[in-house]
Formats: structure tokens, C-alpha cells, sequence
């Protein structure tokens, strides 16, 4: 992938990835199922101008939804990125509003 955006998706804004960010310095990201830790690494660095320590990945598998009780789905599978910073460096997302 060339384009950064086609990488990382969105960030994840959760109770659970606030508590994450404040504690341990990370954050989390949906990326594209395709990309690796490596071109997240990159990606992050090059859009927020921070320098990454650290690159966690996991595949969230998509959940089974009822709709109306008679016709079953399921949600898409998506990917999620557990990046950390180095020491001092920090993403101004939405902090302090």
C-alpha cells in the first residue's frame, strides 16, 4: 500500500483505548486487514510526526446480529492496531475537549 490513509482506517475512540492511551502511552487504530505492522509503523509516523516504539495487531472477528428475529448476519471482520510511542511523543486526537 502507497497511501497512508489506505492503512490506517480511523482511530479508536473507547473508554478502554482512553485508559490504554493515558496509562501506557498507545493508541488504537481500525487499519486495513492488509497492511502489517511495518506499514503501520510508517503510516503512524509519517501522519502524526511521532516516533513509534511499538506495534500490536489483532483480526476482531465479525459478530452473528439478529435482525427481527427471523433473518440471521454477521458484522464484517476487521483489524485493529495497538500502536505505541516513545517516551515524551503524544497524538492530539481529541484530548481536552
Amino acid at each position: 500500500m502507497e497511501n497512508i490513509y489506505d492503512v490506517i482506517k480511523r482511530p479508536l475512540m473507547t473508554e478502554k483505548s482512553t485508559n490504554i492511551g493515558e496509562k501506557q502511552n498507545s493508541y488504537i487504530f481500525e487499519v486495513n486487514m492488509d497492511s502489517d505492522k511495518g506499514q503501520i509503523k510508517t503510516a503512524v509516523e509519517k501522519l502524526f510526526d511521532v516516533k513509534v516504539t511499538g506495534v500490536n495487531t489483532m483480526v476482531m472477528q465479525g459478530k452473528m446480529k439478529k435482525v427481527g428475529g427471523r433473518f440471521t448476519g454477521r458484522r464484517s471482520t476487521w483489524k485493529k492496531a495497538v500502536v505505541t510511542l516513545k517516551e515524551g511523543n503524544k497524538i492530539q486526537l481529541v484530548e481536552g475537549v
